[in-house]
């Protein structure tokens, strides 16, 4: 899929005025060989717990987005290399982190794409806490499963249906 997130911009401000198309602020870091994915969203939200991204991340991606709020907690980090590698071998077009990631050399080897709030290089606790496939709001903008992500390196954007 080619599509540049300041055309959607351009030709869709009638949507970003109803509120079916918004754009995460510029809070991302960009990681991973794809500068451009897009696919709907498959949400979670978790803290400082990184349990439930990897039991999501085993499973077929299927070209879905994978959106994880963590709170945008800069503490630990949430996802790593071989979740990378779990995330390219499953079928994933990327993953939007509201936290940190760790391993960034070999994310960057992963032919997806990830953003992310910064590195760090604690790994998170491992219980098991967090939910899936609700509505999670990140930077104010809100995100519900099925959602269309568009990032590249301009920016992230969230649209109620698919638009390119």
């Amino acid at each position: 899929m080619s599509f540049a997130t300041c055309d959607i911009c351009d030709a869709n401000e009638d949507k970003i005025a109803a509120g079916t198309l918004a754009v995460l602020p510029p809070l991302f870091q960009i990681f991973g060989k794809q500068l451009s994915f897009a696919g709907p969203a498959k949400t979670l939200k978790v803290f400082e717990d990184n349990v439930l991204v990897r039991k999501t991340l085993e499973t077929p991606g299927n070209g879905q987005v994978l959106v994880v709020d963590g709170g945008g907690s800069l503490r630990c980090a949430l996802v790593g290399g071989n979740l990378g590698v779990l995330a390219e071998k499953n079928g994933w077009a990327g993953i939007i982190v509201n936290g940190c990631i760790r391993d960034s050399l070999e994310i960057n080897a992963c032919n997806i794409g990830v953003r992310a709030l910064a590195t760090h290089p604690q790994r998170s606790v491992r219980k098991g806490a967090g939910e899936s496939d609700l509505r999670v709001q990140i930077a104010g903008v809100a995100i519900r499963p099925g959602d269309w992500i568009y990032a590249d390196a301009d920016g992230v954007l969230v649209a109620a249906d698919r638009l390119a």
